[in-house]
């Protein structure tokens, strides 16, 4: 708020809104910091892994029988953990979209396409890495 005074002497006051809006930043970050704080570890913990499901550009997820490989996924952008719509409640499986690795050589080749995936986080044995190349 700034004061201005006029030509007849009276004062009157002027908002000034690069002020309000600096204030108002204030207010809502520390409004935001608060929530953070006031949560149990638990519910940021939740709140973590809705947001922050792995995410990148080329992450690579090999399945295996024992100690052989029987498939590869490539360029996978996101992998998810399944949550339940009723109850909100995790589910034991992820899913992602990615290049099924058909003939297991490393590389996407002509012919292999981006597929719809998702396998058992309890029966699953399975590698996620991102791609080192």
């Amino acid at each position: 708020m700034t004061r201005e005074v006029l030509e007849d002497n009276t004062d009157t006051f002027a908002l000034d809104n690069t002020n309000m809006l600096h204030r108002l930043g204030l207010v809502i970050g520390l409004s935001s910091l608060l929530f953070l704080t006031a949560c149990t570890q638990e519910s940021q913990n939740k709140i973590g892994r809705s947001i922050q499901n792995w995410t990148g550009t080329d992450g690579i997820i090999e399945i295996y029988a024992g100690d052989k490989l029987v498939k590869r996924f490539m360029k996978i952008d996101k992998l998810s953990t399944a949550a339940g719509t009723s109850n909100g409640v995790d589910r034991p499986y992820r899913f992602g979209y990615g290049v099924m690795d058909a003939n297991l050589n490393g590389t996407v080749d002509s012919g292999e396409k981006k597929v719809y995936f998702e396998f058992s986080d309890y029966s699953t044995s399975y590698v996620f890495f991102e791609d080192p190349s």
